[in-house]
């Protein structure tokens, strides 16, 4: 018998619920602590049938019943196999990376800074960014790899950092010394500090409209991480301003749906209780795409002791078909500083959605739009707050060869050819299965935005 949260809380909210703790010496971002709720998915998600998981969304219930289908490498006009292979194999790293600090992150809040926005950084934010940065230069050389990501060097590089930066480059090295794992080359010797400090400020590319570059967040979703909940790798290459390779590294996503009802930590009180069995449970997984595919494939990370066989028994995903708002599941970022709740909610009134939102950290909701666990992304944010295209690239390629859509509110599509920020934005992103439930949201957002406030 599952274990569900009826005995544990009087009303199981629709995100993850988290309790304060008496930390007064850190930020309030890190003084939260997961807190065991479980949100419970709509009726027409969970399908009573244990043998029949998910049936009632046929767009994706093959995905998770047939872990054994091995996909092919994806083949596009214009074939990138080696780029993605790279690619994958990268994230499938940092993932790795990430497992292992975030277990230390949930009993030590030491290897959490603050930016000078006063948002959360840690260990893995920088080592993943200097892992993904020396793997794409090895593998294509340092001379052809350009890159956009949202760390530098400025905090590692403050006096009295030394104990920090000593972390991240031994969190570095050792997570390199695995690389064979993952089907990629690692270094001849250990990286020196300077040689991990040129690693991550090397991604220092202010894109454009011209030319190749990839853009990385290494882990979207900082707050997330933190506390024990969802986040992701994302890394995208972009040509000509195009998106035309994302991947998507989810490291406390399920490969199969049922376990959407718990809380990611669930799964590691499980594994400790019974570590014979605590694989079945797939926890974590990589997304990818490249554009004009027509195909999106899914992934499971690699555990410990295994190595990635390329393409790691691949299997196919595309976004839900259901088109009826009523049935219908939207996801929208977890703080309210990030996206207006009362406006998306005002939204969802208006178009019928009578499902609960599901409220996750990082571009995890781009994952569950393509996966077809959900059926419309929503994000409006403040007014004065610039979207960085990193925080959208990769999601939004694998959105679309999943069969999706995703664009502004207006329904444009999005810009990443105007450098690191999504220039021209109107109002909001919006992403969807199809394209019935967004011409709706469209529709409501022109309908209701002049008297929104935002």
């Amino acid at each position: 018998m599952p274990l569900y949260t009826a005995n544990l809380a009087t009303k199981p909210p629709h995100r993850f619920g988290f309790s304060r703790t008496n930390t007064s010496s850190l930020p309030n971002y890190a003084a939260f602590k997961p807190s065991f709720f479980f949100f419970f998915p709509s009726t027409h998600i969970l399908n009573s049938s244990r043998n029949r998981i998910y049936s009632s969304v046929p767009s994706s219930s093959s995905i998770m019943e047939d872990q054994k289908h091995v996909g092919p490498l994806i083949s596009g006009p214009k074939s990138l196999s080696q780029e993605l292979k790279v690619a994958v194999g990268a994230v499938q790293m940092a993932c790795f990376l990430c497992q292992r600090v975030q277990s230390n992150l949930l009993t030590s809040n030491a290897q959490i800074q603050a930016k000078d926005d006063n948002s959360p950084v840690t260990v893995a934010d920088w080592s993943v960014q200097a892992i993904i940065s020396w793997i794409l230069s090895k593998s294509f050389g340092s001379k052809n790899v350009s890159i956009v990501a949202e760390e530098d060097v400025q905090t590692l590089s403050k006096p009295g950092a030394d104990r920090l930066l000593k972390v991240v480059v031994e969190t570095v090295n050792e997570c390199l010394c695995e690389a064979y794992r993952f089907g990629l080359e690692g270094p001849e010797s250990t990286l020196c500090t300077s040689e991990v400090l040129e690693a991550i400020s090397r991604c220092n590319s202010s894109g454009g409209s011209t030319g190749r570059f990839w853009t990385l967040d290494p882990v979207d979703g900082t707050l997330g991480f933190i506390r024990g909940d969802q986040y992701a790798v994302a890394l995208a290459l972009i040509e000509d301003g195009e998106v035309v390779l994302g991947v998507l590294g989810c490291p406390n996503y399920p490969m199969r749906k049922e376990w959407l009802c718990y809380h990611p930590r669930y799964h590691s009180i499980i594994s400790k209780l019974s570590p014979t069995t605590s694989e079945s449970w797939d926890k974590g997984c990589v997304i990818y795409a490249q554009k004009g595919s027509g195909e999106a494939w899914m992934q499971p990370l690699i555990h410990v002791n295994k190595k990635l066989v390329w393409p790691n028994s691949a299997i196919p995903i595309q976004v839900s078909s259901i088109d009826d708002p009523a049935l219908a599941t939207f996801c929208e970022p977890v703080e309210k500083a990030n996206s207006s709740h009362s406006f998306t909610a005002g939204l969802a009134h208006s178009v019928g959605l009578r499902n609960q939102p599901l409220r996750v950290y990082s571009m995890v909701k781009y994952a569950a739009i393509a996966r077809g666990d959900a059926e419309i992304f929503m994000k409006f944010a403040r007014a004065g707050y610039k979207e960085k295209i990193w925080d959208h690239a990769a999601g939004v390629v694998i959105i679309q060869e999943a069969g999706g859509v995703v664009t502004d509110a207006r329904g444009c599509p999005l810009n990443f050819s105007k450098g690191m920020y999504l220039e021209g934005l109107d109002r909001g992103v919006i992403a969807c299965a199809g394209a019935n439930l967004h011409d709706k949201i469209i529709s409501a957002v022109d309908a209701s935005w002049n008297s929104s406030c935002l």
